[in-house]
């Protein structure tokens, strides 16, 4: 909580126009010898300077439709997953089924390149 000084300079503030706040602004640089440009360059660079949200690394691959051909799908879901040719079909059959969880973005791709070239449809997330 601000002290009592603090929030009558405040609220003392809130009532200035705005040729009033840009004389404040100027006497505080005079008299302290500062820069409201260079105080504001610190915090701007900084806003700039903040990483972008980082690349995601790892993927689920997730079969959204099956398309046209169907046993071809369940093959290549077999052929990718290890799973049997029984757990595949119902991984095929269920829908929006996790055909793998926390992928490499590589391996991730190279399924989804695969299943799209049999006709499936598949979402990475």
């Amino acid at each position: 909580m601000a002290s009592e000084k603090i929030t009558a300079i405040v609220e003392s503030v809130k009532t200035m126009t705005v040729l009033e706040l840009k004389e404040l602004v100027d006497t505080i640089c005079e008299e302290f010898g500062v820069s409201a440009v260079a105080a504001a360059a610190p915090a701007a660079a900084g806003a700039a300077a903040a990483p972008a949200e980082e690349e995601k690394t790892e993927f689920d691959v997730i079969l959204k439709d099956v398309g046209a051909n169907k046993m071809q799908v369940i093959k290549t879901v077999k052929e990718l997953t290890g799973a049997s040719l029984m757990e595949a079909k119902k991984l095929v059959e269920t829908p929006d089924a996790k055909l793998k969880e926390q992928a490499s973005k590589a391996d991730a791709e190279e399924m989804q390149k695969k299943l799209e070239e049999v006709g499936a449809k598949v979402e990475l997330k």
